[in-house]
């Protein structure tokens, strides 16, 4: 009996270090499969930062590129002129829509009370107007960032 008993203990006592290698194999692959999903996020994650960069330096270089044509001269006359030609241009249809409107008013106001004189004068399409006025001067940034999601 106790040499039956001994065998036993000896043919399972051999199977002792062959399962230890195996929880161990198993464990350092595991190991291993955490470090390469460590690494492919810490890769993604670079990735998504050098394409914001990327991003950057080409909304950086549009900026310039259309702004380029603004470079100054050294003529003190030609840069001044060049320098004014939008903000008169929009000055000008500016005073022209609001001597428009002004003339549309006084033409209202003889027949209609003051509210409705003003709903008259504040169209669709003059929001349309007020709208692409607004986005073009102060729209490029915000939509930018609306993009990026900030």
């Amino acid at each position: 009996m106790i040499t039956l008993l001994g065998s036993l203990l000896g043919l399972f006592g051999s199977f002792i270090p062959e399962f230890l290698k195996h929880a161990r194999d198993r464990s350092d692959k595991q190991h291993e499969l955490s470090i390469l999903d460590r690494q492919i996020t810490l890769m993604q994650v670079n990735q998504k930062h050098r394409l914001e960069q990327l991003e950057a330096i080409g909304t950086l270089r549009e900026t310039e590129a259309l702004y380029q044509h603004a470079r100054p001269t050294r003529v003190v006359w030609v840069d001044a002129l060049s320098g004014s030609v939008r903000p008169v241009i929009t000055y000008v249809f500016f005073l022209l829509y609001a001597v428009t409107k002004g003339a549309q008013f006084s033409l209202l106001a003889d027949t209609l009370p003051l509210k409705e004189s003003i709903g008259y004068l504040w169209h669709p399409e003059d929001q349309a107007l007020f709208a692409a006025v607004m986005s073009f001067w102060f729209g490029q940034r915000s939509l930018l960032k609306l993009r990026r999601g900030y």
